[in-house]
């Protein structure tokens, strides 16, 4: 075994892998960009090298050398699937741990993967490579539609892009062309027919340099949004013993034609209602940021297994002990829901993560830590491992419940939601079931827990003001209120969320013994008492009982606000927060909703546009996102133009309504 690995990564994989070095006697070593706000990985590592990009591959082989390093884990996305860096690696004299460069060349091109998947007998989708608007209209006649355009060069919903009608195919090819070279340096696209229904379902391989390879079962990774998973599970529902067995002989049989060694996964698109008809979509030739499912199911170590056979070893004792049951995985991003799921930016004030009975929690970050668009918005990732699925299930909704997030928005609530939909508990899903998902609840519950999460912001700031905060926010500062004092109630109209205006009065809070204050919450009385009030990391953990039933809530202050979350959810409450959309002097604005730069201008000033025309399209993390009209109007204003780096809720456009048509003159 080597004596000490670099990681050529960052986050939450780099803490992933040094857990296993570690455990295996070896160094830990890790990799910076100066400008990468996250932290946590680093304290993981014995030692790390500051170097300029993570894509550098030069300047990673110059670190491993600095520290001494004989072999180089790439972890997932960046270069781990570059055969260039795996030829950097071996021309250095340091271990590569993955595939050989050749597979990783051959696999990583998709149009060269189907035509090797075809030749060792795997079904593909049928599809054309290179294609252009007049290929693909010719394609379209024979085979119908949709399809669905595909950077040649990579994967992960990058340089993806839908086409629905005739009319979607030369702006899908432009705007996936952009993705891709973006992303993967690289603008070459394929196409392939769009099978819908369909569940996404993908084999994991284990290969040695002896000529050995392992299935080591499926996964189901229907449950995505925008081509990227967001909960990930094994066993499928989908997959009875007849077929695990023809996906197992197809996995095998590709990644012998490829020459694999090491651990990979196979891709496979299946018709949702006849799973037996599936097809290959690809082949991932690294680890999987889903793979602690497959471990927990198992019972084995994938980057364990991925040292020993970049060691030499066999894989013959890799299925030595078979754990069973049933596993789940839910990934926690930085993202806001509300805002179609754009990814979010800011600094971590509190972090509580879940533990317990088959829990496992593979997170990157940790409180006061920033997370950056520049980089993959995960915080973590939740494993839940039970006997059966329902009990998986259960330990996963139950873990998220206990997982809060205060700082920047998260999709916590949505993933609870999610798993609470009855088509999710029975497994009748489908690769669109997320896309069409709504959250359930009314806008009265949304009102009660907004008025509650508006009280505890007033317990917070009253805390800090009773612990003599010399920044006491505007929630105490301006009501003349003291903390145990017998000064008038505080009564104030918060935002919530930036939309809902909150109005709530809460009398004066004393000591843990004290009588329970009132509370005013939209005009309805309660008793309020905070019970406890510990401090934790950047926040405080607030025990506030509400007529009798006390409840566990989390508080952080953010500037002259406070984030506040209970059960897995979150709000943002502050004085006097501007409603985002809200119209002014009868225009709407339309500002960034992300930090990223523009990508295109499809307007002019005092063009007429319609509701849900496409205005500005904007990059950020390397996925372009549509700025659409709100409404139907003129464009009065355009305050941006292509190549701008804008900031969150730079103000872009402003689009007045469209005016009435004009009455008919005459008699």
């Amino acid at each position: 075994m080597f004596d000490r690995v670099l990681i050529a990564n960052r986050g939450e994989i780099v803490l992933r892998i040094a857990r296993t070095l570690r455990r295996l006697g070896c160094s830990p070593a890790a990799v910076r960009v100066r400008s990468d706000p996250a932290l946590a990985a680093l304290r993981a590592c014995d030692v790390s090298v500051e170097i300029a990009s993570y894509l550098d591959i030069d300047e990673i082989v110059a670190a491993a050398a600095r520290v001494g390093a004989q072999a180089i884990h790439p972890g997932y996305g960046f270069l781990s699937e570059r055969a260039e860096f795996a030829r950097a690696c071996e021309a250095a004299g340091l271990t590569w741990i993955g595939p050989p460069a050749d597979a990783i060349e051959l696999m990583g091109d998709k149009s060269a993967a189907r035509a090797t998947a075809r030749d060792a007998g795997v079904p593909v989708v049928p599809g054309i490579d290179a294609p252009t608007p007049q290929s693909v209209a010719r394609f379209a006649q024979e085979h119908g539609l949709p399809l669905i355009v595909k950077a040649a060069a990579g994967g992960g919903g990058k340089g993806m892009r839908l086409v629905r009608s005739l009319a979607d195919i030369e702006p899908a090819l432009e705007a996936a062309r952009r993705e891709a070279a973006a992303a993967f340096g690289d603008d070459a696209l394929l196409l392939e027919r769009f099978i819908a229904p369909a569940r996404h379902l993908e084999l994991q391989v284990l290969a040695d340099a002896h000529g050995n390879v392992l299935s080591v079962g499926e996964r189901e990774c229907s449950l995505q949004r925008r081509h990227q998973k967001v909960i990930e599970e094994t066993p499928s529902s989908a997959v009875d013993r007849a077929l695990r067995e023809a996906l197992a002989a197809e996995g095998i049989a590709l990644a012998r034609a490829c020459g694999y060694v090491g651990a990979g996964t196979i891709e496979f698109v299946a018709d949702a209602g006849d799973p037996v008809r599936h097809y290959f979509l690809e082949m991932n030739t690294r680890l999987q940021v889903e793979h602690p499912v497959t471990e927990a199911v198992h019972g084995l170590d994938l980057v364990e297994w991925q040292l020993r056979i970049a060691c030499g070893e066999r894989i013959e004792t890799a299925l030595g002990s078979f754990a069973g049951g049933h596993a789940i995985e839910a990934r926690v991003y930085a993202e806001d829901p509300a805002r179609g799921f754009l990814p979010a930016a800011g600094t971590v004030r509190a972090l509580e993560l879940p533990a317990g009975p088959g829990i496992r929690v593979d997170a990157g970050i940790a409180a006061g830590e920033s997370i950056s668009t520049r980089y993959d918005p995960m915080i973590a990732k939740v494993v839940a491992h039970g006997a059966t699925r329902p009990e998986a299930l259960s330990r996963l909704r139950a873990a998220l419940a206990e997982t809060v997030v205060l700082g920047v928005r998260s999709n916590v609530g949505f993933l609870r939601d999610l798993l609470d939909d009855e088509r999710v508990r029975s497994g009748d899903i489908d690769t669109a079931l997320v896309e069409s998902f709504e959250a359930p609840g009314g806008a009265r519950g949304a009102d009660a827990a907004a008025a509650r999460a508006a009280l505890v912001a007033l317990a917070a700031a009253a805390m800090a003001a009773r612990d003599g905060d010399a920044l006491a926010d505007p929630f105490v500062r301006l009501a003349g209120w003291r903390i145990g004092g017998a000064g008038v109630p505080v009564r104030r109209s918060l935002e919530v969320d930036g939309e809902r205006d909150v109005e709530i009065a809460l009398g004066p809070l004393g000591g843990p013994a004290s009588p329970p204050a009132v509370a005013l919450l939209r005009g309805a009385e309660v008793a309020v008492a905070v019970e406890a009030d510990d401090a934790l990391g950047g926040g405080r953990r607030l025990r506030l009982t509400f007529d009798g039933v006390g409840e566990e809530w989390l508080a952080a202050r953010d500037g002259d606000r406070w984030w506040v979350g209970h059960a897995g959810r979150t709000w943002l409450v502050g004085p006097g927060a501007r409603a985002r959309g809200e119209e002014t002097g009868g225009e709407r604005d339309l500002r960034a909703p992300m930090p990223g730069a523009i990508v295109a201008v499809h307007a002019r000033e005092g063009a007429d546009v319609a509701r849900g025309e496409v205005v500005i399209v904007m990059e950020s993390m390397k996925m372009e996102l549509q700025i659409t009209a709100p409404r139907a109007g003129t464009v009065v204003a355009l305050h941006v133009a292509a190549g701008d780096q804008v900031a969150l809720d730079t103000l872009l456009a402003s689009i007045a309504p469209a005016r009435a048509a004009e009455a008919p003159t005459g008699a």
